[in-house]
């Protein structure tokens, strides 16, 4: 995984998603599951290309249930883009780099 990427739990998820001054986008998944694995260097591609204007995080769902319940995660991976703590967009399943960038693009470019 990409340094830039963060890893998130519950203890974390308020101070790095909640409070953050940038967009956040939450990439919920598990090592068992092959389509996050898919989707896992585009993220990663991601969070290199956009450095600065976005925050990107991951959560384990296995290892984090209560998150994955509070947001209704029923299928992974699922993608959660934040702006000032609250939900702007939710996509379900491995995207790819062109879709994401597009929604990224659309969110980012908006003031918040």
């Amino acid at each position: 995984m990409n340094e830039k990427v963060v890893v998130l739990t519950g203890e974390t998820w308020e101070r790095e998603v909640l409070r953050s001054e940038t967009p956040v986008l939450v990439d919920f998944w598990a090592a068992w599951c092959a389509p996050c694995r898919m989707v896992a260097p585009v993220i990663d591609a991601l969070a290199d290309e956009y450095v600065g204007r976005l925050k990107v995080a991951k959560v384990d769902v296995d290892q984090n249930p209560d998150l994955a319940s509070r947001y209704n995660v029923v299928s992974i991976p699922t993608l959660l883009l934040l702006k000032g703590g609250k939900v702007v967009e939710q996509r379900i399943g491995a995207l790819p780099m062109g879709e994401l960038k597009r929604l990224l693009e659309g969110v980012i470019s908006v003031a918040v």
